[in-house]
């Protein structure tokens, strides 16, 4: 059986932490599809267009990796793409217990689908988009924190 995964986030915007789980999942399974959930209660400051494009951008060599934009519950989508696992980042202690709550939900509305946790790499622990939105909106460097793809749209003349 493949393995396939979900990785689900709003990732607004796209920054080294997600990358750094991602290519940390990417000898775990066949395809990762990055799933881009439309959440109707967050208004996002970069377009699903837009965020799926730095995906596109970053794993352009990489054919185990697809974006893609879903609403709806995460379990539903698993089953549209056949996913049986997926993927969620931790940080900190209150990261796990508030993506268990998730995944037991998640494994009560469907047994076959298991919730799978990456520690974060300790670089990258207070990279999270809401700070990085929060620097962006403030008018301050946020290129520490994000991959070149999304450098290279949000400050262009630093190529």
């Amino acid at each position: 059986m493949e393995r396939i995964c979900l990785f689900p986030g709003t990732f607004d915007p796209v920054t080294l932490g997600h990358t750094d789980i991602i290519n940390r999942a990417l000898p775990l399974f066949d395809k990762i599809y990055i799933g881009i959930g439309i959440n109707s209660s967050k208004s996002p400051m970069f377009s699903a267009e837009q965020r799926m494009q730095w995906f596109s951008e970053i794993y352009k060599e990489e054919p185990k990796v697809q974006s893609v934009v879903y609403d709806g519950l995460t379990v539903n989508y698993c089953r549209f793409i056949k996913a049986n696992f997926i993927l969620r980042g931790i940080r900190y202690v209150s990261d796990f217990e508030y993506e268990k709550t998730i995944a037991d939900a998640n494994r009560t509305l469907d047994k076959n689908i298991e919730t799978i946790f990456l520690t974060g790499e300790p670089k990258y622990t207070s990279v999270a988009s809401t700070i990085v939105r929060d620097i962006l909106r403030n008018g301050g460097d946020a290129s520490p924190f994000l991959p070149d793809a999304v450098n290279q749209t949000l400050y262009p003349s630093k190529k």
